[in-house]
């Protein structure tokens, strides 16, 4: 079948071949290397994508995969999960690179795909990992293939494919986000690499201790390679003691990955008693303590999101209306580490905390609304008054909706002294702090105004 002919639909069928990806390994492989999952059974993580029953699940046992395009961050399995989906459809697995392979490269696994095709039948999965170093014209390269089917395209990349992929190459693929593995996948992993004797480290003695596993676990971030290399460097690097076992203790794994332990769990005492602290340094107006408490739940992996809410609470609660500005810059801390994580994120978290810690504080607002909510939780309703009801739809005026109202910016210094509430009632109480001393001398020269207001009628 000459090239022309490859939109043909009669093509040989396909006949079993050789296993596309070699089974075989040595021990001089690098463990994440070995422990690579040979099925889909034996793949940590992404269920939502890869649990019985979901659609990339589906496609796979049923040999309907086309083209696709797997982004997410290191370590997550991309290509583990190409190499699985090559030898459950039997097919030729070709991998490039896209920081060291060039078009001449990609020619030649596009012309070995297309003579195995033709020869054979068998399909190739050509994998391209790192696809969003290809420029445009390396790209353009692929859509012909692609889109005949002469190959089945796998790219993997860190970089979202929607701005870093060429829109062409990403219309005619399907593409998925692989997540960070968890802690609990992680440590799941490496007890399974301990435990392995053909490919793993079970053909030695190891008794690793379980919070020597799950520092590992934690600290690698969501990375399974940074997670084995850990492990396969405390093993490899720790003398077995006199009865032949290596020993892995919390003190090896922290040197192993270089980090250390910080006692601080996600849900536990240290969780909440940090927090605490953190929040009371700023209250306190102490923002190297502030920082000191930051950077401890930073280094522990604490949420970004969660500790960029509590500084939106502290924001409002203990600077309040002394300082305005200290809310608008706690939301945008918080929606930058929401929109870029860590690392990146402890800058814009750390200069709302410097500057709530070091502003002018007040706690008016939580005792002005939460006093008014005491009063309508268990004292009596009040009725709006009848000239601030709504005068605006028919019927209003027979009511007596609205009359009597005084549009305050008809009055001088458009202000006018009204009753709004119906009841001799105050919850704002200023402070002297920052902006506030501003609005207590607006507001005492209101409310003296309003005072005068109501004693005149008794006069």
């Amino acid at each position: 079948m000459a090239r022309d002919d490859l939109f043909s639909p009669t093509l040989p069928p396909a006949l079993p071949g050789p296993p596309p990806v070699a089974e075989t390994f040595s021990r001089h492989q690098p463990l994440a290397a070995r422990m690579r999952p040979r099925s889909l059974d034996e793949y940590v993580g992404q269920s939502h994508m890869l649990a019985p029953g979901q659609l990339l699940r589906r496609a796979i046992e049923a040999d309907r995969i086309q083209s696709l395009i797997f982004y997410g961050p290191p370590g997550t399995g991309k290509t583990s999960l190409a190499q699985i989906i090559a030898r459950q459809t039997k097919s030729k697995f070709e991998r490039l690179s896209g920081v060291e392979s060039n078009v001449a490269d990609m020619r030649r696994v596009l012309v070995g795909a297309v003579n195995r095709l033709e020869n054979t039948g068998a399909s190739t999965i050509l994998f391209i990992d790192e696809i969003h170093r290809f420029n445009k014209s390396q790209q353009d390269v692929l859509l012909p293939d692609v889109e005949s089917g002469v190959v089945r395209l796998i790219g993997a990349t860190t970089h979202n494919p929607f701005f870093f992929v060429n829109s062409p190459l990403v219309s005619r693929s399907q593409i998925f986000e692989l997540r960070s593995l968890t802690e609990a996948e992680l440590f799941s992993l490496l007890q399974r690499a301990l435990t392995d004797v053909e490919r793993g480290l079970g053909h030695l003695k190891i008794n690793a201790d379980e919070n020597a596993l799950r520092h590992l676990a934690k600290v690698a971030d969501g990375d399974a390679r940074k997670a084995l290399s850990a492990l396969e460097i405390a093993v490899l690097t720790t003398e077995p003691g006199s009865d032949g076992i290596v020993r892995i203790n919390l003190a090896t794994a922290e040197q192993s990955i270089q980090k250390k332990a910080v006692v601080y769990d996600g849900d536990g005492d240290a969780h909440y008693d940090t927090i605490s602290a953190f929040i009371k340094s700023m209250r306190g107006s102490d923002p190297d303590a502030a920082l000191y408490w930051l950077a401890k739940m930073i280094h522990a992996g604490e949420d970004p999101r969660f500790i960029a809410r509590r500084i939106v609470v502290h924001a409002a609660e203990d600077v309040g209306l002394a300082d305005p500005m200290a809310l608008v810059l706690a939301n945008a801390a918080f929606q930058a580490a929401e929109f870029i994580g860590w690392p990146e994120a402890r800058i814009p978290i750390a200069e709302a905390t410097i500057y709530i810690a070091t502003a002018h504080k007040s706690n008016s607002t939580i005792k002005a609304i939460d006093a008014a909510l005491e009063d309508v939780r268990s004292g009596r309703t009040l009725a709006v008054p009848e000239h601030l009801r709504d005068g605006h739809y028919k019927g209003a005026k027979r009511l007596g909706h609205g009359e009597g109202y005084q549009y305050a910016h008809d009055h001088e210094g458009h202000f006018v002294p009204q009753d709004y509430l119906g009841a001799d009632k105050r919850y704002y109480e200023p402070t002297e702090q920052g902006v506030e001393r501003k609005i207590k001398e607006r507001l005492d020269q209101w409310r003296k105004q309003a005072e005068a207001a109501r004693k005149k009628p008794a006069e």
